[in-house]
């Protein structure tokens, strides 16, 4: 039998686009199979790693119990616990960790924290989030439309906000499943020329949030401060407060448009009440399915990938 390929998840850009497809189907199957109550236990005995630099609570629960639902087990590990935290080498931590566990995932800041641990881990290592992406976010914000409104193939998707990690994702989405995506940021917060480049007429930034979102199908945003930017928040509350996804921006949208945020949101900054809380909202069908797509990514990396 042939041995199996190593594969990381960094980014989105790390599956093909027909591999993402398949897994947004796979987490759909997986979602089913808790809510009829079937047992499915692919990866029993299975260990996953957990390191986190930044605090979190959807990605600790949904990847704790993905892998208790799989059959696995999850170990949390915080800076307290790790030589990590006492400056111990990456790359020493890397080459440690990946001989006695069978998976490892990150949640830190600096993007390059991860890529240099995955460089010298035996094992996949998958990005909780950084400071430039947070991909598994945006696995289940695409599960989410495609379970609500079909293949966002072609569609219009405007992000509103801060040029931040998960504009990049977005980014990177629009590359990964073929759609549109208007980027409205105020100027001196563009998301990084590298990554918004390489995606080429696909994506496109603008000033005025409400042209982004005309017609969009999808329209998405995040905090305008976040973590270790908190001594900005004042001064960005000024800079990015026309850029609020209130009612108004979204009847600039398509009418049956949904509405985005990866959480924890702040009501009243970067999205109205009305809009969070309203119908055209699927933060919280996004918000669950952080645990099925994180259960089709683990499951495809231990067991189901080339």
């Amino acid at each position: 039998m042939a041995e199996r390929r190593l594969r990381h998840f960094l980014t989105l850009l790390d599956v093909a686009p027909a591999e993402a497809r398949a897994l947004l189907t796979r987490a759909g199957e997986l979602k089913a199979m808790v809510r009829s109550g079937t047992v499915h236990e692919p990866l029993r005995n299975r260990t996953l790693a957990m390191i986190f630099e930044k605090s979190s609570t959807r990605t600790r629960v949904s990847f704790e119990a993905g892998m208790s639902q799989l059959g696995g087990h999850a170990i949390f590990l915080s800076p307290r616990d790790t030589q990590l935290g006492r400056g111990e080498p990456i790359e020493d931590s890397a080459r440690v960790l990946s001989r006695m566990v069978d998976a490892v995932m990150i949640r830190t800041f600096a993007h390059e924290q991860v890529e240099r641990f995955a460089a010298n881990s035996q094992v996949p290592v998958i990005n909780g989030l950084t400071d430039r992406f947070h991909p598994c976010q945006l696995l289940a914000d695409m599960q989410t439309y495609f379970e609500l409104r079909g293949d966002i193939r072609g569609r219009r998707v405007a992000w509103i906000g801060d040029g931040n990690n998960m504009c990049h994702s977005y980014i990177n989405a629009a590359r990964v499943f073929d759609f549109e995506l208007r980027i409205a940021c105020p100027e001196g917060f563009d998301p990084d020329a590298d990554v918004l480049v390489a995606a080429g007429a696909r994506c496109q930034v603008l000033r005025d949030p409400r042209t982004a979102a005309a017609g969009a199908d999808l329209v998405a945003t995040d905090v305008w401060a976040s973590m270790g930017q908190e001594g900005e928040q004042a001064k960005r509350a000024k800079i990015f407060a026309p850029y609020q996804v209130d009612d108004g921006l979204m009847a600039c949208a398509a009418p049956d448009a949904l509405f985005l945020h990866c959480l924890p949101a702040h009501r009243g900054e970067e999205v109205a009440a009305s809009v969070i809380d309203g119908p055209q909202s699927a933060v919280w069908d996004a918000a669950e399915n952080r645990l099925h797509a994180q259960k089709a990514l683990l499951e495809f990396l231990l067991v189901r990938s080339p």
